[in-house]
């Protein structure tokens, strides 16, 4: 099977190949003979129902400095690519959602990856909430009073924007803590959307699990430690990769939510699980693939392409 595969991420000039998901995906794809274009959202187009971008062929190769070759760039029909990596980074705004619009147009004929309507209706925090009992105790509010009854019952709370990423934006606030009204404040000139209020884990201080769900399937997971002195385990807020096995517990919330991201067509999921809690799922730009590979052994790119290839084979048949 050779397929033609567009790339719709962040510049690639930019990216770290020690870290980025996105490349190992290239490399992958291109060592399995298909061919390769890039593009970034801005490059997109839509002239009455047919959605156009400006992409460019590109190489890539595991050497720093020199990550990539791109060739001459040209507007194409972007229904004449059999497969579209849906990979730009978050923030989850407008911007996002306007570009999983424009590219429900072209799929499921070219099949675009993860699902562009489902990714729409699952931003990370908010679709967790679909699974109550796997998920912590958790307030999603824009009423002050409510923040603070959630807080009495607790004490010990994270507060958080309901769209973040990456860490930005989490605070942990202790019962003793007298910031939490002018912390409401800031959120409420910096974001007209609720926050997020969830009971404190302190679980976390032994880190978090990420873990990658291919096709609703476990495929494997990478603890995150956060520094000393930090109450977050992204790796963007400074965290640690630690070797991990899954527990029951964590095998159950991913038998729990499987199904579920496999009929909504989310092949490449992330989730973050602190201790007995699913915190999170990532349905945008998971990512965590060269961690792990990096401490199992494994080539989790290999079975991701795995999965969409069947998936686009399923598409046609």
């Amino acid at each position: 099977m050779t397929l033609k595969v567009a790339i719709q991420m962040d510049p690639i000039q930019s990216i770290n190949i020690d870290t980025d998901s996105t490349f190992m995906m290239a490399l992958e794809a291109q060592r399995r003979g298909h061919a390769l274009w890039h593009y970034h959202p801005r490059d997109l187009a839509l002239r009455g129902n047919k959605l156009f971008a400006r992409v460019a062929p590109v190489q890539v190769r595991r050497q720093k400095g020199d990550h990539f070759t791109l060739g001459a760039s040209e507007i194409i029909e972007l229904s004449t690519m059999d497969l579209v990596l849906m990979r730009q980074d978050p923030p989850f705004d407008m911007a996002y959602i306007t570009a999983t619009h424009l590219l429900e147009h072209i799929h499921p004929k070219t099949l675009v990856v993860n699902d562009p309507a489902a990714v729409r209706n699952a931003p990370e925090k908010l679709f967790v909430t679909h699974f109550p009992d796997l998920m912590p105790p958790t307030v999603i509010t824009s009423s002050k009073e409510e923040v603070l009854a959630a807080r009495a019952e607790w004490k010990d709370i994270i507060v958080k924007p309901l769209f973040g990423n990456g860490g930005a934006g989490v605070f942990h606030l202790k019962p003793e803590d007298e910031n939490l009204g002018a912390l409401l404040e800031t959120f409420t000139q910096l974001y007209r959307e609720p926050v997020i209020v969830q009971k404190y884990l302190p679980e976390i201080r032994q880190g978090d699990k990420r873990i990658i769900l291919i096709d609703g399937k476990p495929a494997g997971a990478v603890s995150r430690i956060p520094q000393e002195g930090e109450a977050r385990a992204n790796f963007h807020a400074g965290g640690s990769a630690g070797k991990t096995e899954l527990t029951k517990r964590e095998q159950e919330i991913c038998e729990a939510i499987g199904p579920t991201l496999r009929a909504q067509g989310l092949i490449f999921v992330g989730i973050d699980v602190i201790g007995d809690y699913l915190t999170e799922i990532n349905v945008t730009s998971p990512t965590g693939i060269q961690e792990i590979n990096r401490l199992n052994g494994s080539a989790l790119e290999s079975v991701l392409w795995d999965a969409m290839e069947a998936r686009f084979a399923a598409t046609r048949s």
